[in-house]
């Protein structure tokens, strides 16, 4: 549910339309996204936008009651998933609303990003820089 102004038109609409339990999906530049999926393509040139900045704009649109990460993320890029997971934390205390993050191997959460709404690329060359968050409610 939108919380906040959002300047990409296509993604704040993507994110009106959601409802309790959709998904969407934030990935790096190099995840692979499925043809059926639709997709909201950020990237410009390595970096831009990163994958910390596209998530802030997203949470302060968009209610989260849980995300879907790789355990790969924290073993591989610690400090980036560090700065995810503080996000979360600092969402958790604007809303009281706990967030469940569940951890799977990358394999396993690559084929759920076809699940998503949208997948929304970024130009983050962090590997496993990839969350996919599920829509909450505001009440």
């Amino acid at each position: 549910m939108k919380k906040s102004a959002l300047l990409n038109s296509e993604l704040s609409y993507v994110i009106a339309k959601l409802g309790h339990k959709d998904e969407l999906t934030i990935c790096d530049a190099g995840l692979p996204i499925p043809d059926e999926t639709t997709r909201i393509d950020l990237a410009l040139v390595p970096g831009i936008p990163s994958f910390i900045d596209t998530v802030k704009a997203v949470l302060s649109e968009m209610q989260i009651e849980g995300i879907v990460i790789a355990e790969e993320f924290s073993k591989v890029s610690p400090e980036l998933h560090q700065v995810l997971i503080n996000e979360l934390c600092y969402q958790e205390s604007l809303t009281n609303k706990e967030i469940t993050i569940t951890y799977l191997s990358h394999e396993h959460f690559k084929p759920m990003t076809a699940n998503s709404k949208v997948v929304v690329r970024t130009g983050e060359f962090t590997p496993y820089a990839n969350v996919i968050f599920q829509a909450g409610v505001v009440f």
